[in-house]
């Protein structure tokens, strides 16, 4: 049974606790994390007043279902298919990828994810995804963790004295609120479709 002092993440309430399974398991959760967020964020979705992309939902989700562990993990394999020049982020292409890209204007966004991963599966260890109310707080501190990097980044290369608020914070506020109670609603669910029991129960 999975240790009585920290509650189960949904992967491992799904997936059982087994450990010759569990390896198998992991290692698929990890392909399938990789795919899922390079698929994410891909996805483009008309919104004012800038497009939107799936690709914070999708790790953001991911941190919540798969824990600390295996969510850094997984979302580190991301970032290193990336630095390999896979087109995997939302803003790169075939002749622009790998190191160049990341250390440009969305590199600090994606050291954001590896915090916000990081904050979503340390929530979730404590429950905070077992109802929408609290999985919505997770997600905000989550999502402001990406944030923070990011437009850090931003002034270290354009400079202090730019508007960095209105270039990497504001324009995406609305399809943030949208992609967040989403995923307050979506990963909740989940627990009663599954009928996980807490392991703190």
């Amino acid at each position: 049974m999975l240790a009585t002092n920290k509650r189960a993440v949904l992967a491992e309430a799904m997936l059982g606790d087994t450990p010759a399974k569990m390896a198998l398991h992991k290692l698929g959760l990890v392909v399938l994390g990789v795919v899922g967020m390079a698929v994410s964020a891909k996805m483009v979705v008309p919104m004012w007043p800038v497009p939107m992309t799936m690709g914070t939902f999708a790790v953001l989700t991911m941190g919540a279902v798969y824990g600390p562990r295996l969510g850094v993990v997984t979302i580190l394999a991301y970032l290193l298919c990336g630095t390999l020049g896979l087109d995997i982020f939302a803003g790169s292409s075939a002749s622009v990828n790998g190191l160049g890209y990341m250390a440009g204007p969305t590199g600090g966004y994606l050291v954001g994810y590896v915090l916000a991963v990081l904050t979503l599966g340390l929530a979730a260890r404590a429950g905070w995804d077992r109802t929408p109310p609290r999985m919505a707080l997770a997600l905000l501190g989550g999502n402001i963790v990406i944030y923070l990097p990011g437009v850090l980044w931003l002034g270290v290369l354009f400079g202090w004295d730019k508007p960095l608020m209105e270039w990497g914070v504001l324009p995406f506020l609305l399809g943030d609120a949208l992609k967040l109670s989403l995923a307050a609603c979506l990963v909740p669910l989940a627990w009663r479709v599954f009928r996980a029991p807490s392991s703190g129960r």
